[in-house]
């Protein structure tokens, strides 16, 4: 059973053969991979929001390196510390991209439920296909298709939101888990960009509505030596469309990279 509702009216669905259908007869069809695309076409900024097919092809290639599986692994573990004695918890990563940490947190939380969602209909069907036991749908950030105080911890890596959606989603002392740059991160691609580097934030406010009640700067060092796993890494972020030419052939004619990854993680309670 899917846990998304209506994103017409609120309502909640029963499947029929592979389509959802809401209380109101609005009808919306499963696709093969398995999800869901609940994204009105009022609410689409362009004909493919999202991030594009290039930048997830680069992503999910370099999380495939494992580069930043220390992150997935600390938020999977803090995770699971937060919901201690919580049977059966709804988690949501919100702008999961193609599932890489959703996943992660589902191996270590199997009995839990979890789903995911983006704006990007190509991560979710890369999502969709790679992960079976998580439900995905293409859907806004700001217009989360799942009922009200329904979410008891929510991942938020590096995805944009507000905060009035987030006090509707979340339980009440529900857990708000998010991603951001510290200081140091990326620091020496920012530095082959920039002739002066502007810190990251040390820390976020309290979003509106929730407590900070714990702060981890995840910090480690990555040693690069294959120039491809450099260039996801850089095609990846918006660093792709920084670079000239010349700055980027200078950086690529190195042997081997040692990159910085610097994260912020924070976690807030509902009050």
């Amino acid at each position: 059973m899917t846990p998304f509702i209506c994103p017409l009216c609120q309502s909640t669905f029963t499947q029929a053969n592979n389509t959802q259908i809401c209380q109101n007869n609005h009808h919306f069809d499963i696709a093969k991979e398995g999800y869901l695309n609940l994204l009105p076409v009022q609410s689409k900024s362009s004909k493919n929001p999202g991030d594009n097919q290039e930048m997830m092809m680069a992503r999910r290639a370099f999380l495939n390196t494992s580069g930043y599986l220390p992150l997935a692994e600390k938020v999977a573990q803090i995770s699971q510390q937060y919901l201690e004695g919580v049977e059966n918890a709804q988690i949501l990563d919100l702008g999961c991209g193609e599932g890489y940490y959703t996943d992660i947190i589902h191996q270590q939380l199997p009995q839990h439920n979890i789903c995911g969602i983006d704006i990007s209909k190509v991560a979710i069907r890369y999502a969709a296909k790679r992960y079976k036991k998580i439900h995905f749908c293409v859907a806004s950030a700001y217009q989360v298709p799942l009922i009200d105080e329904s979410v008891d911890l929510m991942t938020r890596i590096y995805a944009p939101s507000k905060a009035q959606e987030l006090l509707r989603l979340i339980s009440k002392k529900g857990y708000l888990i998010t991603v951001t740059p510290a200081p140091r991160h990326l620091y020496q691609l920012r530095e082959a960009i920039y002739d002066n580097v502007n810190d990251h934030a040390q820390e976020n406010e309290a979003v509106t509505g929730f407590t900070k009640v714990e702060q981890i700067r995840l910090n480690y060092e990555l040693m690069i030596d294959q120039i491809q796993q450099l260039k996801d890494l850089i095609n990846m972020t918006p660093f792709a469309w920084k670079f000239t030419p010349e700055k980027l052939a200078d950086l690529l004619s190195l042997s081997q990279w040692k990159i910085e990854c610097d994260f912020n993680i924070e976690i807030f309670q509902k009050d």
